[in-house]
């Protein structure tokens, strides 16, 4: 694992419009489809709270699948979407699943440490989020805390599933490279943060408000940033690939599927 300019984070970005420029229909009906499982997979009773994080690292390697095919010229199918599920890693990526989804659980649940579980019951649906919530407690300061917790919970977990599946690692290995891996790559990564906190938060918000100044119609808005939402976290899993292959290489990707 090579030393990394902070730079090579924003060129992760300008790879993942490129991938997705190649495919572009084809990546976005991968990710629909994906969306549309998730929402299926959602309303099973009692599993449905939990089935789509314990999901989340089997499905990855759809999305990395299809940026290899994008690169070796092979064309989308929605078959890529159970790639995950066909692999020999299947167990350890479900596995990993149940891991990241505990981690979570006590990242988010170690707010309850500064507003006595208000946030945690408002991430479980227990209480509705209002005005009077937020005032009542400190739960500003409790999701600071989940979100510092959690900073290393997705750095352990940010390359485990195509560790897993494409290194054959066991968890424990897969979690530990992934975590020295974007700890020693903590630059570009800081960068590539900061490049899709303008491309997808601020961006997005400007255009809404301009829209709003122009149309005067939320229904106007909402057909314009609902589309534009979907493009750009489908390009966000595209610029996923070159970050893992600018630090691991591409000695162990598959051919295309």
């Amino acid at each position: 694992m090579e030393k990394l300019p902070a730079t090579t984070g924003l060129l992760w970005v300008k790879q993942g419009f490129a991938l997705f420029r190649k495919q572009p229909a084809e990546m976005s009906m991968l990710f629909l489809a994906y969306m549309f499982l998730m929402l299926a997979v959602g309303i099973i009773p009692l599993l449905g709270q939990v089935l789509p994080l314990i999901l989340v690292p089997a499905f990855s390697i759809a999305f990395l699948q299809a940026c290899v095919n994008i690169e070796q010229g092979k064309r989308i199918t929605p078959r890529l979407l159970l790639t995950g599920f066909r692999s020999p890693a299947i167990g350890n990526l479900l596995k990993l699943g149940v891991v990241y989804l505990f981690a979570a659980a006590v990242a988010a649940g170690a707010s309850s440490l500064i507003d006595g579980g208000v946030f945690w019951n408002v991430l479980t649906g227990q209480i509705a989020l209002d005005a009077k919530t937020v005032q009542d407690s400190d739960m500003a300061s409790a999701m600071l805390l989940s979100a510092l917790l959690y900073v290393p919970v997705s750095m352990a977990f940010w390359y485990a599933a195509p560790l897993v599946a494409w290194h054959k690692m066991g968890i424990v290995k897969a979690l530990f490279y992934s975590f020295f891996a974007v700890l020693r790559a903590a630059k570009p990564f800081m960068a590539f943060a900061l490049a899709w906190a303008i491309i997808g938060v601020v961006f997005p918000t400007m255009l809404s408000l301009l829209a709003v100044l122009m149309l005067g119609s939320s229904v106007a808005v909402m057909a314009i940033l609902l589309p534009l939402s979907v493009v750009l976290t489908v390009i966000m899993y595209c610029s996923f690939y070159p970050a893992y292959t600018s630090i691991f290489g591409t000695s162990e990707v598959p051919p295309a599927a």
